[in-house]
């Protein structure tokens, strides 16, 4: 049942304990909106595999984007040029664009694009690609909305870390560094998989920890991470320690956008993220589940988890924008069917504008008079020539 309530003892305890460190979680695989896909998805070999459409320059899967958002585009939030990429993947041929060729051009970095033919392509990956922190500063991967990278249900797709020494260390202060600025645009991402995957289990089919991260233009379906936990998240995209707490800019994107496209983890369907600011552009999310059970902190006797549908943020001090997106049908079992909003000093806010979300249900919990919304912080959501039913 639907409910509006909210216990003071549940109020305090998760002001008080949201925004932790970010790990822990169970290794237990998050159930799949979909057993199977369509179109341009292809089946995991231990090779990596790949297989093209011949619908002809598209697919049957959503667009990316909200057809109806026509906010404006900050220069830093658009798509990067690709007119001079370092690396091509593929020769022409889709045989050519294998997943080896996909984690080595990843691994180059510098600006990356696709050469696999006229007609869409899935690819699916044997291994995580991931980006080497001394190959940018700017790394763009862009996939000319033809090619999907697939985790094939078995792994997470694409992987950075500045902390992470096996991917090389280039500060001191990796915490806060302003490299690699990745971004990934005209991409597709489905059925990434990051259950059990270090760290933490999160981040299906994006976990970005430190320099910058930027979505344009891209498609997130299917994607998983562990299905239970307080902290853990993110099917589609975990991120962390965006350099100066610079917004993590998603542009014209889809996250889910059909019944059986739906991006599934404990918390955070599509976004997840501790202590990081998002700024939300024209884009759609729609049934994406937060599947876990307990809250945070965990109730006595659960394993903790099921908040935020849609996007789950929480932390000290960040900012959650959304401006013309639309979020719509999704799902929390325990509070914030669209948005699980916490910032602990209560210094963060959430601005609402020219956007709409409906349909959106919070099992347990979500804040009085914001429908699909728990808002711990600044004041009150900010909404403008917005719809919230």
């Amino acid at each position: 049942m639907r409910t509006r309530l909210l216990v003071p003892a549940l109020l305090s305890s998760i002001l008080l304990a949201c925004g932790g460190s970010g790990g822990g979680g169970s290794s237990s695989p998050a159930s799949s909106s979909s057993s199977s896909l369509s179109s341009s998805s292809s089946s995991s070999s231990g090779s990596g595999s790949s297989s093209s459409s011949s619908s002809g320059g598209g697919d049957s899967f959503p667009a990316a984007g909200n057809p109806d958002g026509n906010c404006s585009v900050p220069a830093e939030a658009a798509a990067e040029s690709v007119t001079s990429p370092t690396t091509v993947i593929g020769n022409g041929t889709p045989a050519s664009c294998t997943s080896a060729a996909v984690v080595a051009g990843v691994a180059k970095g510098g600006v990356i694009t696709f050469n696999c033919g006229a007609n869409p392509l899935t690819i699916t990956l044997a291994a995580t690609a991931k980006i080497v922190n001394n190959t940018g500063p700017k790394i763009v991967i862009d996939g000319g909305g033809k090619i999907t990278l697939s985790g094939g249900g078995t792994r997470r797709i694409l992987y950075m870390n500045t902390c992470d020494p096996a991917q090389v260390w280039t500060t001191s202060h990796c915490d806060n560094q302003d490299h690699p600025q990745l971004t990934v645009q005209n991409l597709t991402f489905i059925s990434g998989n990051a259950s059990g995957a270090s760290p933490e289990g999160s981040g299906g089919a994006i976990y970005a920890q430190g320099g910058r991260l930027k979505i344009v233009n891209s498609r997130f379906f299917s994607n998983s991470c562990d299905a239970t936990g307080p902290d853990v998240g993110g099917a589609a995209v975990r991120a962390f320690q965006q350099s100066n707490g610079l917004p993590l800019y998603v542009t014209g994107s889809t996250f889910g956008g059909r019944s059986d496209l739906g991006n599934v983890c404990s918390n955070g369907g599509g976004l997840s993220a501790i202590g990081v600011s998002f700024n939300v552009r024209n884009s759609l999310f729609s049934y994406n589940n937060a599947v876990g059970s307990g809250a945070n902190p965990a109730r006595a006797g659960t394993p903790g988890g099921g908040s935020g549908g849609a996007i789950y943020t929480d932390g000290n001090t960040f900012n959650l924008s959304l401006c013309g997106t639309k979020i719509h049908n999704n799902h929390a079992n325990e509070g914030g069917g669209a948005i699980f909003f916490v910032s602990n000093d209560l210094t963060g806010t959430l601005a609402i504008t020219d956007s709409a979300l409906s349909s959106n249900v919070s099992q347990r919990f979500e804040t009085s008079g914001y429908p699909g919304i728990f808002y711990l912080g600044s004041g009150s959501p900010q909404t403008s020539n917005s719809t919230l039913q």
